[in-house]
């Protein structure tokens, strides 16, 4: 259910209660069609089921992850890795202005994508094996948590964009 929703639903006066329980089954309604036509889309399209396969193939990757990356971003697999990077918005842009040499951080890209990126990477920096031993010797090594996420979701986008591009699944060479 949805979360707003529902807490309004316990705070509203009682008059407002039903019609506040109206829209959020409307809202669910929806919800369940919209996954409903992009699982049919996926399904039927030969192409982007072999990609859902693909993406799903790396742990801590789910549905929802590999929608993100079909409906999202759909160059991966055709541009390099600084490319892929600055497109969804991981790549470490400076602030320079005259003078001034500012900071290093990630902005501008799809910034819906990158926060869909960024909750798979942590559960891949759980039960990844690669991405998890990226992000520990990151930590080790003195860099902040949040710049270790951030070179994890970049590491994950170039497995992604590497595994589009050569259409092989994921797999640990050890």
């Amino acid at each position: 259910m949805l979360t707003a929703e529902k807490n309004h639903l316990l705070t509203a006066p009682r008059w407002i209660k039903s019609h506040i329980q109206t829209n959020i089954t409307w809202l669910e309604k929806c919800l369940r069609d919209v996954d409903s036509d992009l699982d049919q889309a996926i399904r039927n399209s030969p192409i982007w089921r072999e990609k859902d396969v693909l993406f799903q193939s790396v742990k801590g990757v789910g549905r929802v992850m590999s929608l993100a990356i079909l409906c999202d971003l759909p160059e991966l697999g055709s541009l390099n890795r600084k490319q892929i990077a600055a497109l969804a918005g991981v790549a470490p842009l400076n602030r320079d202005s005259g003078a001034r040499s500012g900071t290093r951080s990630i902005w501008s890209g799809r910034g819906y994508f990158r926060s869909t990126l960024c909750m798979s990477t942590l559960a891949a920096i759980r039960w990844h094996s690669v991405i998890k031993a990226f992000h520990n010797r990151l930590r080790e090594s003195g860099k902040p948590a949040k710049v270790a996420i951030v070179a994890c979701m970049r590491r994950l986008l170039v497995i992604f964009n590497a595994m589009v591009r050569d259409n092989t699944p994921w797999h640990v060479t050890t």
